[in-house]
């Protein structure tokens, strides 16, 4: 073979060569750099976590001025700082606020691919908000009290609030995806019940929709996100209407599609007992054998149990891929946790129990 013809195969080869190098390394680069400063952020911002013996010290603050005035070194500070006369409601919607900041500012730091899902998580306040609206109304109670001031749709939840009539707030949801369901609620083609989960079929719908567009690791760790906390909302449902003794067909509409769990074999069992039973050889078996007992007495327990597995599944996940989503999502959880043990101890405070009372039901929070 000629010297020639030679070196142009070395040359070609080495070009296809470089060009693959040249590619695998854009393609680490565009999955992984775009992580590296929020996810150096977010792990500073698990450092101040609060503490157990933080925990502990809140539950000494005798009253609720107390309590804020012990939180002024937090990121809480900002938020409570709004709070003129200290009640428990201000102080729980100031905390509500808190974790919607740290939603925003995911949303504001991480890699546009993935910055829109924490934009979608926000709008589980407008259900929320939504829902407590139409309760309120329904109920001939001041739909104001009910509103926590966060969600792209605050303003029509605001307008709604203060509307004349139930048919008023049917031209307020106008060209909104809660238009529907609110007009059947309307014309009586549904109850209150359904209406709202109608409204969380939507949330996790849109949750999972964007979970299943993204690729690769993105996916596996929103889709797995997404699918857990659907997991969790269709168990204690099911478990809830065992308690209150309710037949597979009152269950059923009350689910909310996209788990991972089979929940036929639990609907269609006598009781909360066999329930559990039932769950044993799922994914959650493990998480549910460490409470068992605890269950049966409160549902609270397997409320957090489940919690907690989410959490150390983010946190499993995070291990296997340090730089992805996993991080924010992990940290989310754990703030929203730490928030939800803030508004259980500013209720106890309220209620005037002592704090080593405050300490031991604030434990079981977490």
């Amino acid at each position: 073979m000629e010297t020639g013809a030679v070196s142009g195969i070395l040359n070609t080869t080495l070009a296809l060569i470089f060009t693959w190098v040249g590619y695998k390394t854009s393609k680490i680069i565009y999955k992984y750099t775009p992580y590296s400063y929020p996810n150096a952020r977010i792990k500073a911002m698990e450092s101040k976590l609060l503490t157990e013996q933080r925990f502990n010290e809140l539950a000494e603050s005798r009253n609720l001025q107390n309590f804020i005035v012990n939180l002024e070194d937090t990121d809480y500070r900002d938020y409570l700082a709004e709070v003129q006369e200290p009640d428990v409601e201000s102080v729980e919607k100031a905390l509500e606020k808190a974790l919607a900041g740290t939603y925003e500012l995911m949303a504001r730091i991480l890699p546009r691919r993935v910055s829109p899902f924490f934009r979608l998580l926000l709008e589980e306040w407008d259900v929320r908000n939504i829902t407590s609206v139409v309760k309120a109304k329904l109920a001939g109670e001041p739909a104001t009290d009910y509103i926590v001031e966060i969600g792209p749709m605050l303003p029509k939840v605001k307008a709604m609030a203060e509307s004349k009539s139930m048919e008023e707030i049917l031209v307020i949801l106008e060209g909104t995806p809660y238009e529907e369901p609110y007009q059947r609620l309307l014309l009586g083609e549904i109850d209150v019940r359904t209406f709202e989960t109608e409204l969380y079929r939507m949330y996790y719908g849109k949750l999972l929709n964007y979970a299943l567009s993204k690729k690769e690791e993105e996916r596996t760790i929103l889709e797995e996100f997404v699918r857990l906390r659907i997991d969790r909302m269709n168990i204690l449902t099911v478990l809830r209407g065992k308690v209150a003794k309710l037949s597979a067909e009152e269950i059923r509409p009350m689910l909310i599609p996209g788990g991972s769990v089979k929940l036929d074999p639990l609907l269609h069992v006598e009781d909360l007992g066999m329930a559990l039973a039932e769950l044993d050889s799922t994914r959650y078996g493990p998480v549910i054998r460490d409470v068992r007992e605890e269950v049966e007495r409160d549902l609270g327990v397997l409320e957090r149990a489940l919690e907690g597995y989410i959490i150390e599944r983010m946190n499993e996940l995070n291990r296997f891929y340090p730089l992805s989503v996993a991080t924010p999502l992990g940290y989310v959880l754990q703030k929203g946790r730490e928030v939800k043990k803030l508004r259980a101890i500013a209720k106890l405070i309220s209620d005037g129990l002592p704090p080593e009372r405050i300490k031991e039901l604030a434990g079981d929070v977490a």
